[in-house]
This record gives structure tokens, C-alpha cells and sequence, in this order.
């Protein structure tokens, strides 16, 4: 254990972050942020060892944040063998097409938003709602006429509703648990910014339906030249729907994600004979097997002379496999070397107390804190679990000094901590996102603009912060009893340092 580093020595490693980061995506022609990270962790591993900090500790808090990322990691991996069997089998492929003909063009942002808030109220998996509906809506928007990047505005503003609210999501259990609350107590409470963010994405979306040069009335010659590429190329059958419903409905009924997600993967194996493919293999004939498929991928031939709606549904079509998702794994692992570095010595949390001054003990300040802290740790941690945590262990004292009931605290870390990870393109979750639905957070072409919840949650949540609208205050017996809690935690810590 080394000193506590100096607010300054904090704040240049945070400004050699992110220019480091701008060198790696805007400067250099290659655009990656991979090798700026692993920079990044080392100049700040370099500060805190003239701190007194020693490697081998930090060492240990890079694989604590790794250890962390484990479990998204292997669903990342397993995500990447599903879609590689969701294409083979004609899964995919199914899903557009059905969405194609079912949905209407002028409410179809509107469709997609609320069957992802659903879809992921029902698993409690962000993940798992983009990597399997997510991927099949943009292909529809698609042939809809609408810009990938709306559609996935819609998309992820849905799963990450489903995600905050349902009783399934980690996040929503790891909240309550961290700020004192209970999970329905904190679920209840969130309904008073979620649901109003959920309504005005909902309406922009309906209004953009309707106003869109493209959406409000879709080239029909398109969707039948989307719909013919699709019957061209692939066997579509409603008996496709199988694999993803049984993932939604093993997700909902509390099966693990990983077996749920495998299952998705077998299930598609019985459809691969369906589209042509082979599940066994000829290594002479030069026909890919099912090992070949889940790992590699496979995609779907293209005309040199197609259109460009043709081309781009081609590559909406075309899956990576497991390798596919290494990209992604990688960019987690060098994200998790630079915050398992700031966390472990304690430059997160030097950031964090300087911001807590800021807040004058005020009640509106307190909450302003608390979304900033999260954001600031989803950017510089790269994980929304931190993100959660940090400023959840740093706050909670100060939300109880304002006699602010535990749940106020867990509803700010979930409308912020949560809901923002997706837009740090280096985060655990924004990485995913941007890999599931093939479109970049920000930027030309970037769906943050149009996930409307996502940023909007935040600011309906600092809104009730100044106003007093539904932040519930402590009894004063609920009061006294966290004071006795500090006293006796303050015994056990003296009595313990003592022996």
C-alpha cells in the first residue's frame, strides 16, 4: 500500500487518458483505443509507484477488474457462436423477414423500442435483448428505410430499460445492495424516472416514425427486393422462432445466461440442414461444419451489381462467430488493465471525494455528484459494475447525513452508472453494443443521439434532485438505526485494529 496521490497527479492521469484515447481513434488512421488504454494504465501504474504503490499490488486489482468482466467476457464468446448458428440455421434471417412484413414502417422505431423494453424486462439481460432481437430489428429498419444508427438508438434505449427495470438484471440487484435499499423498494422508486424517460423516447420515436423522409413511407419496391434477397438466399419458417424464444423465456424464468445462451446456440443446429449447411462437415469438399460455423462465422453471397440496401443487408447478414467478438474481448481486457489500476489506488476515489465538496451538502448538489462520479468511473473504470460501486461506498454517508432514504441513492446509481455505460465506446457494455448492432456510439453514423432514455434518465434524475419530487426522506427511527449501525461498525474497526 502506497500514499494517497495528490488531486493534481489524479487529474493528469485522467487528462493523459483521454489523450491518449484521442490519439488512438481520431489521430492515428487505424482508429483503436486498444494499445492507448495499455498506455494509459502504464502511465498511471508509473504515478503510483512514485507514490510508494508497489506492481504487485496493482497487478492483483487488474485481475480483480479482470475476474470482474469474466462472466460478460464468456457471454460475449457465447453470443458470437449463437449468431454464427442463428445465420447458418436461417434463424436471423427468419426474424427479419417476419419483422419486415408485421411491422409498420411509420411506427417501427416506436415497435422496436418497446418489444426490446419487453424482451429485456423479461431476461433482465441489455445483452442479451441487442444480441438477439437487436440484430434482427436493424436489419428490418433496414429495409424499412431507416439509418442503422436510429434503429439502434431505439434498440438500446429499450434493452437498457428492461435491464434497469426487471428484478433479473445484476445491476438492478447490485444497486440496493450496495446503497442499504431493498430490490422492489428500489425497483418502485425508479419508476418515477424511468417510466417518464421511457414515455418521451417512446413519443420521439412515434414522431420520428412519422416525420422521417424515409420511415413514414417506405420505398415498397425496396422492401420487396429486401424480402426476395431473403427468400433467395434462406428457407424462412416460423419453426426458426424457436431458438430465440426459448433463450427469452430460459432467461425470464431465472436459467443462467451462459447455459440459457448455449441452449440458443444447439437449438439452431437442427435448422442448419434447412439453409444448406452442413453440421458435420468435408474438410475435401471445402464444406464448413458446425465447429467451422460457430467459431468463423459465415455469411451470404452477395452480387457484385447488388444495390446498396442489398450490400449493407448482406453484411447484416454475415456473422463473425466466436472469433468475431475478440476484437471486443481485447478492447475489455486493456480497459480493465487501466481500471483495475485507478481503482485498486485509490486515484477514482481521490476524484470521487473532490467531487463530493463540490456538492455543498446540498441535496440537489448530492445527486448532480452522484451522476457525474458514475459516468466518470464508466469512463475511466470501463465498467458499469464500478461504476455502481465506487460511488455507491463513496456517497451513501452523505446521503444518509441528508436523512435521504437508501433507495434515492440506488435510483441515482442505476439512472446514471447503468444507463450511460453504452455510450463509452471503451466500456464493457458500450464495446458490446457497438459489436451486437455494428454501429458506433458516436460520430458520424452514432446511435447515442437517438438512445433517447439513455440520456435522458440522467437529467430527470438531477431534475427531482433540486425539486424534492419523489426523493423520500428517512424516518427518524430509520435514522437513529443507521447511526447505531456506524457506532458499531466503528467499534468492530477499532476492536479489530487492536487485535
Amino acid at each position: 500500500m502506497g500514499k494517497k496521490i495528490p488531486m493534481w497527479q489524479c487529474l493528469i492521469v485522467m487528462l493523459v487518458l483521454v489523450g491518449l484515447i484521442f490519439w488512438g481513434v481520431k489521430i492515428d488512421p487505424i482508429g483503436e483505443a486498444h494499445i492507448a488504454l495499455i498506455f494509459a494504465g502504464a502511465f498511471a501504474a508509473l504515478i503510483a509507484m512514485l507514490n510508494g504503490w508497489k506492481w504487485a499490488y496493482m497487478e492483483q486489482g487488474i485481475l480483480a477488474a479482470i475476474n470482474r468482466t469474466m462472466q460478460a467476457i464468456l457471454i460475449l464468446a457465447v453470443v458470437g457462436a449463437m449468431l454464427g448458428s442463428w445465420m447458418a440455421g436461417g434463424i436471423v434471417p427468419s426474424m427479419m423477414y417476419f419483422g419486415i412484413k408485421v411491422i409498420s414502417p411509420s411506427i417501427f422505431l416506436f415497435t422496436a423500442c418497446l418489444l426490446c423494453s419487453i424482451v429485456s424486462l423479461a431476461t433482465g439481460s441489455s445483452w442479451s435483448t441487442a444480441g438477439s432481437m437487436g440484430v434482427a430489428l436493424i436489419g428490418v429498419g433496414t429495409a424499412l428505410g431507416f439509418p442503422a444508427y436510429m434503429t439502434a438508438g431505439a434498440v438500446v434505449s429499450g434493452a437498457y430499460f428492461g435491464d434497469k427495470m426487471s428484478p433479473l438484471s445484476d445491476t438492478t440487484n447490485l444497486a440496493p445492495a450496495v446503497a442499504g435499499a431493498t430490490l422492489f423498494d428500489h425497483i418502485k422508486h425508479m419508476i418515477w424516472t424511468t417510466g417518464p424517460s421511457l414515455a418521451v423516447a417512446l413519443v420521439v420515436y412515434l414522431v420520428l416514425g412519422f416525420t422521417s423522409s424515409n420511415g413514414g413511407s417506405a420505398d415498397m419496391s425496396t422492401i420487396d427486393e429486401i424480402l426476395g434477397f431473403i427468400t433467395d438466399n434462406y428457407k424462412v419458417s416460423l419453426l426458426c422462432l424457436i431458438a430465440p424464444l426459448f433463450v427469452i423465456i430460459a432467461v425470464a424464468l431465472k436459467l443462467p445466461a451462459l447455459p440459457a445462451l448455449l441452449g440458443g446456440v444447439l437449438l439452431g443446429l437442427p435448422f442448419f440442414s434447412m439453409q444448406g449447411n452442413s453440421i458435420i462437415g468435408d474438410a475435401e469438399a471445402g464444406i464448413d461444419g458446425a465447429a467451422t460455423i460457430l467459431n468463423y462465422g459465415i455469411g451470404v453471397d452477395v452480387p457484385e451489381d447488388a444495390s446498396d440496401v442489398i450490400s449493407e443487408l448482406g453484411s447484416l447478414l454475415t456473422s463473425d462467430g466466436m472469433q468475431g467478438m475478440m476484437w471486443t474481448i481485447s478492447l475489455i481486457l486493456c480497459a480493465m488493465v487501466f481500471g483495475g489500476i485507478v481503482d485498486c489506488t485509490g486515484i477514482m476515489g481521490t476524484l470521487a471525494a473532490a467531487l463530493l465538496k463540490l456538492a455543498k451538502g446540498t441535496r440537489g448538489g448530492l445527486v448532480v455528484v452522484t451522476v457525474v462520479s458514475c459516468i466518470l468511473v464508466n469512463i475511466l473504470c470501463s465498467d458499469q459494475y464500478l461504476a455502481i460501486i465506487l460511488p455507491g461506498r463513496m456517497y451513501k454517508e452523505a446521503f444518509e447525513d441528508l436523512r435521504l432514504a437508501p433507495k434515492n441513492l440506488s435510483r441515482c446509481l442505476e439512472d446514471s452508472g447503468t444507463i450511460t455505460s453504452n455510450f463509452i465506446p471503451w466500456n464493457t457494455c458500450g464495446a458490446t453494443m457497438s459489436k451486437f448492432l455494428k454501429c458506433p456510439q458516436w460520430g458520424k453514423g452514432g446511435y447515442a443521439p437517438f438512445a433517447i432514455l439513455n440520456w435522458l434518465n440522467p437529467l430527470v434524475s438531477i431534475f427531482y434532485g433540486f425539486t424534492g419530487i419523489s426523493m423520500v426522506k428517512m424516518t427518524e427511527e430509520e435514522y437513529q438505526r443507521i447511526l447505531e449501525e456506524r457506532e458499531a461498525e466503528k467499534a468492530a474497526a477499532l476492536k479489530s485494529m487492536e487485535a
